[in-house]
């Protein structure tokens, strides 16, 4: 009899670590689906929106060494920039050397669709509910200094509404 209770000690401890070395293996392989968590959705990678021929926005432009660095409030009017303004030093005198350097919305996806014809190392955006975008980054080539560039398009508002 005790042989027996042994030998059932022995198969249940072995089931038992059976079960808990497969409950660790599997751990690692859990989808955010079936594990019950949420997750923030992934942005959208491409937008079918049309830009608007006027509408407002707020572009901040930061990184890399390129002239149209800082913060503007865009105006475009029948889809050109009908007025620029600074918002702070940089941005500033960029309106005032170089005020065709501030571009619309559409022009910004341009340099995106440019970008990744050209295969840079990062070409992505993201885009608000409405489907515009609300940032841009992109890095040409991933070891080369300074050549990488950060649009956060913000505050946009077409004309009219």
């Amino acid at each position: 009899m005790t042989a027996v209770r042994s030998r059932a000690r022995s198969v249940s401890a072995a089931v038992l670590i059976g079960g808990l070395m497969c409950a660790a293996v599997a751990c690692g392989t859990e989808t955010p689906a079936s594990s019950g968590a949420t997750e923030r959705p992934e942005p959208k990678s491409e937008t079918t929106w049309e830009e608007p021929p006027s509408y407002t926005y707020t572009l901040k432009s930061s990184e890399g060494e390129r002239s149209l660095l800082g913060t503007f409030r865009v105006t475009v009017r029948d889809g050109k920039v009908a007025e620029a303004v600074g918002l702070d030093e940089s941005s500033r005198r960029v309106v005032k050397r170089l005020p065709g350097e501030v571009p619309t919305i559409g022009e910004l996806l341009e340099e995106l669709k440019q970008a990744r014809r050209d295969q840079a190392d990062t070409a992505k955006a993201e885009y608000a509910a409405d489907g515009h975008p609300v940032r841009i980054s992109l890095d040409w080539e991933k070891d080369a200094i300074d050549d990488e560039a950060l649009y956060i398009i913000s505050a946009y508002e077409p004309a009219g509404g």
